[in-house]
Order: structure tokens, then sequence, then C-alpha cells
């Protein structure tokens, strides 16, 4: 078995491809995928509970738009498929997933709106008004508040952040966390064992 996680940064396990068939909100995807990125099997459960349960944008929503933790790009293609006048940056550590995430978008003719990038090369005065996230829970809870901590304050004034995380990984712990930084979050629905939390204004701001 490789040591790969989904969150290396360069995976060395073989590039297996392959590819995966969902439908969200009526319509239907054809992404590829590969061997060392996050849920290459199949549409990640929680990415499903998220994609069904948040509040998609649609043609009305202007901005910028963050998938965060994007992998081969399921949400970021969603996101761009849905809110046309919208930029969506599709943020990984792993550059396979980054990869793959610029050929889907490019075969559903969404390169022109969907800017694939590694977490340092996302412009410092870019703001989000939403973001979208199911997190890597795996990399322990520090890994995790610092990954919220770097990203939430990006959040346009009225933003929205939509994140999905397992209850049985700590989805009622960062709720918790979150509250208590001065967020104001909103469990949205609980499904398959999976949290959306709706994250907004920060108080201490």
């Amino acid at each position: 078995m490789s040591a790969d996680h989904y969150f290396t940064a360069e995976p060395e396990a073989p590039f297996r491809r392959g590819e995966i068939e969902f439908s969200v909100a009526g319509r239907n995807y054809r992404l590829a995928v590969a061997s060392g990125v996050f849920s290459a099997g199949r549409l990640d459960s929680g990415t499903a509970v998220l994609l069904r349960k948040a509040g998609l944008p649609g043609p009305a929503t202007e901005g910028t738009l963050l998938d965060l933790g994007c992998g081969y790009g399921p949400i970021a293609c969603v996101l761009a498929s849905e809110a046309p006048a919208t930029t969506v940056y599709a943020v990984d550590v792993n550059s396979r997933a980054r990869e793959l995430t610029a050929e889907n978008a490019a075969k559903l003719e969404l390169g022109d709106r969907i800017r694939v990038a590694a977490p340092d090369e996302v412009p410092g005065d870019v703001t989000f008004a939403q973001i979208w996230s199911n997190p890597p829970t795996h990399v322990g809870k520090a890994e995790l508040h610092a990954i919220m901590e770097r990203w939430l304050p990006r959040l346009a004034p009225g933003g929205t952040a939509w994140l999905v995380i397992n209850r049985n990984l700590g989805g009622d712990s960062l709720h918790s966390w979150l509250v208590g930084n001065g967020w104001t979050v909103e469990r949205v629905a609980s499904q398959k064992g999976f949290r959306v939390l709706r994250v907004t204004g920060n108080s201490a701001d």
C-alpha cells in the first residue's frame, strides 16, 4: 500500500486514471480521477452531502468563490456551472489534484473561470463571496484549525462559508471551535454522519 495521503503535495503512487459520474442540481458530470487524489473511486459521501444540502450559488451570484481542498474538482466544477458570473479558485496542496481539476475544468469548458492554484499561489488581496470545503480532517485538529484560521478571514463582507465534516471526525468540535472564535455557525443539515455548517461574520473583526 502507498503511504500517500490525499493531502500529500507530490503523490508517489502510480498515476492510475479513471472516471466517475455524478449528478447535482439536474446536471450530469463525468470527471477524470486518479490514484493519489482524495476519493478517486467515487464522489466522496461528504462532498455529495455538501452539494445536496448546502445553498448552491446560481445565475445571480457574482464575485469570487473558493473550493478549498478541491481534489479533482467536483465542487469547483459544480460551482462554476451553476454560477456562470463567478470566478472559482480551486485550491489544493496536491499537485496531481490540481492537474486533474484543470483537466476537468477544460473538458467542461470552464477553464476560463476556474483558477487552479496551490495555497500559496492565491493572491493575497483576493477575497471570496463564498468558500466551499470538505476539509481534510485526517490532518489533525491543530492543522484543521490552522486551515480555517488562514482562509475564513478571507471571506468578503457578507460572505458565507459552507463546510461539511464527519460528525465522528470532529464535526461538533469544529462547530464549537468556530463559535468560540467569533464566527456565526448554523448547522443546516446532518446526513449520513456528516454535518453541513454555514459559517458567516466574524464578530471579532
